[in-house]
Protein backbone atom coordinates (compact mmCIF):
# COMPACT_ATOMS: atom_id res chain seq x y z
CA UNK A 1 0.00 0.00 0.00
CA UNK A 2 1.41 3.24 -1.04
CA UNK A 3 2.01 6.03 1.71
CA UNK A 4 -1.00 8.32 -0.30
CA UNK A 5 -3.21 5.39 0.20
CA UNK A 6 -2.13 4.67 4.14
CA UNK A 7 -2.50 8.73 4.84
CA UNK A 8 -6.14 8.84 2.76
CA UNK A 9 -7.08 6.08 4.47
CA UNK A 10 -6.58 7.38 8.35
CA UNK A 11 -7.98 10.79 7.18
CA UNK A 12 -10.77 9.00 6.36
CA UNK A 13 -11.09 7.65 9.86
CA UNK A 14 -9.69 10.72 11.09
CA UNK A 15 -12.86 12.68 9.33
CA UNK A 16 -15.25 10.76 11.46
CA UNK A 17 -13.36 12.13 14.43
CA UNK A 18 -13.15 16.04 14.24
CA UNK A 19 -13.55 18.24 16.78
CA UNK A 20 -16.07 20.27 15.31
CA UNK A 21 -19.06 19.29 12.06
CA UNK A 22 -17.39 21.20 9.12
CA UNK A 23 -19.42 23.72 7.16
CA UNK A 24 -21.85 22.16 4.32
CA UNK A 25 -19.37 23.92 1.74
CA UNK A 26 -16.39 21.93 3.23
CA UNK A 27 -18.66 18.48 3.59
CA UNK A 28 -19.67 19.01 -0.30
CA UNK A 29 -15.75 19.11 -1.27
CA UNK A 30 -14.51 16.12 1.14
CA UNK A 31 -17.48 14.03 -0.50
CA UNK A 32 -16.52 15.02 -3.73
CA UNK A 33 -12.64 14.11 -3.48
CA UNK A 34 -13.58 11.28 -1.55
CA UNK A 35 -16.11 9.53 -4.65
CA UNK A 36 -13.32 11.55 -6.99
CA UNK A 37 -10.60 9.52 -5.36
CA UNK A 38 -12.18 6.05 -5.11
CA UNK A 39 -14.54 5.82 -7.77
CA UNK A 40 -13.48 8.78 -10.54
CA UNK A 41 -14.77 10.87 -12.52
CA UNK A 42 -18.99 11.15 -11.94
CA UNK A 43 -20.76 9.20 -14.74
CA UNK A 44 -24.12 9.31 -12.95
CA UNK A 45 -27.38 10.86 -14.05
CA UNK A 46 -28.11 14.21 -12.02
CA UNK A 47 -30.57 14.02 -10.13
CA UNK A 48 -33.83 15.88 -10.72
CA UNK A 49 -35.25 19.36 -9.27
CA UNK A 50 -36.62 17.95 -6.36
CA UNK A 51 -33.46 16.02 -4.97
CA UNK A 52 -31.27 19.46 -3.84
CA UNK A 53 -28.99 17.47 -1.46
CA UNK A 54 -28.44 14.77 -4.23
CA UNK A 55 -27.70 17.38 -7.03
CA UNK A 56 -25.17 19.79 -4.59
CA UNK A 57 -23.49 16.33 -4.51
CA UNK A 58 -23.34 15.57 -7.89
CA UNK A 59 -22.47 19.10 -8.33
CA UNK A 60 -19.51 19.06 -6.32
CA UNK A 61 -18.70 15.62 -7.20
CA UNK A 62 -18.22 16.44 -11.54
CA UNK A 63 -16.69 19.52 -10.66
CA UNK A 64 -13.87 17.33 -9.65
CA UNK A 65 -13.68 15.61 -13.29
CA UNK A 66 -10.53 15.00 -15.00
CA UNK A 67 -8.47 15.05 -11.53
CA UNK A 68 -6.42 12.02 -10.99
CA UNK A 69 -7.04 9.35 -7.58
CA UNK A 70 -3.61 10.31 -6.14
CA UNK A 71 -4.62 13.81 -6.85
CA UNK A 72 -8.03 14.10 -4.51
CA UNK A 73 -6.77 11.85 -2.12
CA UNK A 74 -3.84 14.45 -1.48
CA UNK A 75 -6.21 17.41 -1.41
CA UNK A 76 -8.42 15.25 1.03
CA UNK A 77 -5.74 14.46 3.36
CA UNK A 78 -4.62 17.92 3.18
CA UNK A 79 -8.20 19.00 3.65
CA UNK A 80 -8.82 16.80 6.90
CA UNK A 81 -5.09 18.14 7.82
CA UNK A 82 -6.58 21.81 8.07
CA UNK A 83 -10.20 20.81 9.71
CA UNK A 84 -7.93 19.18 12.77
Amino acid sequence: MSDLKAAFDAAVAGSKNLTERPDNATLLKLYALYKQATVGDNTEKKPGFSDMIGRAKWDAWSAQKGKSSDEAMQEYVDLIGSLS
